[in-house]
């Protein structure tokens, strides 16, 4: 392939990227890496029939194999495989008869063939039983939808008797409405990462994709189909092996969730802490931890997921 090859982290980094839209110029900008080589790739993407989803649902081992291939030998085997489908759909008729089972007798066949993946993708495939649906579900770590609420939170200078403002971000995964609370001094770029970075730890897991408003902090330059990331949070993103997805300008819908989450968060853990006096940030943030645990199990009784769904967020499965 043109350019440098790109192991195997980097090129899942390369694949969640072009899932959210983004140009080939856009992915090397962001990868630093050189535009043909994302070429390349996504030719090969082309030439196998994968979508996104599909390709990040590999392993490593048979991402390698895709991709150490050269693409006149995929073509063929490919073709080999194409031309036993009818057979295939035919053998599934039998009582008995899996995919699985006709697998392993097509790789005593051909030796050479598919691993299970990619044969039952794309024999699947071919009989169209891939479909879109509209209905919006969350998976797992898919997500991270992040905001700073509207309001502020205070905490009193011991020295100077100033009160001190500050901005609180809020950070929920749809899947289990679990969310991460903390004050910070300020919403631009370096409290912003660090929040992140908190949020990370706390959660014990990374997600696939960061869903933010159209923040300074966040996007250098907006725009409704091609935001540009700032360049410190896609650094970040990339070290982290996840992508940053802003949500569309003047579109409240694409941010329903974690809005809904603000007002929450307005409800149990503002309000408790109304009458409190902080003298320092730490102590704030102490505080918060502490209501955010009586929060979370709040949303759990209140009809939040069941314990066993939010479970794969502590088993880094984000």
């Amino acid at each position: 392939m043109a350019g440098q090859r790109k192991d195997k982290m980097e090129l899942r980094t390369l694949i969640l990227l072009k899932k959210k839209g983004l140009s080939n110029r856009k992915v090397a900008q962001m990868m630093n890496i050189n535009r043909k080589t994302v070429d390349s790739y996504i030719s090969r993407f082309n030439l196998l029939e994968l979508d996104h989803s599909e390709l990040l649902g590999m392993d490593d081992a048979e991402l390698h194999d895709l991709f150490t291939e050269e693409d006149q030998t995929e073509k063929k085997r490919y073709e080999t495989l194409s031309s036993e489908f009818s057979k295939i759909q035919n053998e599934l008729k039998r009582p008995g008869a899996t995919l699985r089972t006709i697998w392993h007798n097509y790789l005593l066949e051909y030796p050479d063939g598919y691993r299970y993946t990619q044969f039952t993708t794309h024999y699947r495939k071919w009989r169209g039983q891939v479909k879109a649906s509209g209905k919006l579900e969350h998976r797992a770590g898919q997500k991270l939808f992040v905001d700073f609420t509207g309001k502020k939170m205070s905490y009193i200078d011991r020295i100077t008797g100033e009160v001190i403002p500050v901005e609180i971000f809020v950070a929920v995964y749809p899947c289990s409405q679990y969310t991460f609370v903390k004050a910070v001094a300020s919403q631009k770029r370096e409290d912003f990462i660090d929040c992140l970075e908190s949020c990370l730890r706390w959660s014990g897991g990374v997600p696939q994709a960061i869903v933010s408003d159209n923040l300074k902090s966040a996007v250098s330059k907006g725009s409704k189909y091609a935001p540009e990331i700032n360049k410190t949070l896609a650094d970040f993103a990339l070290f982290h092996n996840c992508v940053v997805d802003p949500a569309r300008p003047y579109h409240p819908q694409d941010k329903a969730l974690v809005e809904r989450s603000v007002t929450l968060v307005y409800q149990r853990i503002f309000y408790p802490l109304d009458k409190q006096t902080f003298f320092s940030l730490k102590e704030l943030n102490v505080a918060i931890a502490e209501q955010l645990v009586l929060y979370n199990d709040y949303l759990f009784s209140h009809g939040g997921q069941p314990e066993e769904a939010s479970s794969l967020i502590w088993k880094k499965n984000i």
